[in-house]
């Protein structure tokens, strides 16, 4: 089954491709067909997803998902959430995204430490919520949350992933995601607890692989 993935990030669509292979789906870009982005205008994840692969739908009359993931930290009533990737307000923009992106994610790390300063309760999780539509107006859409617990450390540690990864240690492992490899970081992450829960749906409900 084909399936438009409401996003245009490149690793997004590899990451979900993979985890999403097993039960038969092909997914294509939203920007591949010429569709925008949509807006993200909700305070919770399943809302923004289903806006998002609603509107991936509406634009190329295909069956959609989408993605909305972030960092909730329980001492900070669950922020930055769904604001996790511009968390921080930064005053300079760096013209190339990947540099952007850099200056974006150590402003938000910062701001984080500094809203946690002095507080004894680190616990935290990523989060992905997926939502898979069969057409805009769908009745029955498809929802699976991945949750990924962890703790937010006092300093960054590691060199890998991206965004929160060096600052969020998983307990069970001894390491923050930075720390991982990217196998043992995509076999354990919220997505592919989320697109795990996709797979069951889509072959219960959609009679897929």
């Amino acid at each position: 089954m084909r399936l438009v993935l409401a996003s245009n990030n490149a690793k997004k669509l590899l990451e979900l491709q993979a985890l999403l292979a097993p039960a038969g789906v092909e997914l294509v870009t939203q920007g591949s067909l010429g569709v925008s982005e949509a807006d993200e205008p909700h305070h919770t994840f399943i809302e923004n997803a289903l806006t998002k692969a609603r509107h991936a739908a509406q634009h190329t009359g295909l069956a959609a998902i989408a993605d909305d993931s972030g960092l909730c930290v329980d001492a900070l009533g669950g922020a930055p959430g769904v604001v996790s990737a511009h968390y921080a307000v930064i005053k300079t923009r760096v013209t190339d995204r990947e540099g952007h992106r850099l200056v974006q994610d150590a402003a938000n790390r910062a701001l984080l430490l500094e809203s946690l300063h002095g507080i004894a309760d680190r616990r935290a999780r990523f989060v992905s919520t997926l939502v898979a539509v069969r057409s805009a107006d769908d009745p029955e859409p498809l929802v699976a949350v991945g949750r990924w617990q962890g703790e937010i450390l006092e300093a960054p540690r590691g060199e890998g992933g991206f965004g929160y990864d060096p600052l969020m240690l998983i307990p069970a492992l001894g390491k923050s995601v930075a720390e991982l490899d990217a196998a043992t970081k995509n076999a354990l992450s919220h997505r592919a607890l989320a697109a795990e829960q996709m797979r069951v749906l889509m072959r219960e409900a959609w009679r897929l692989g």
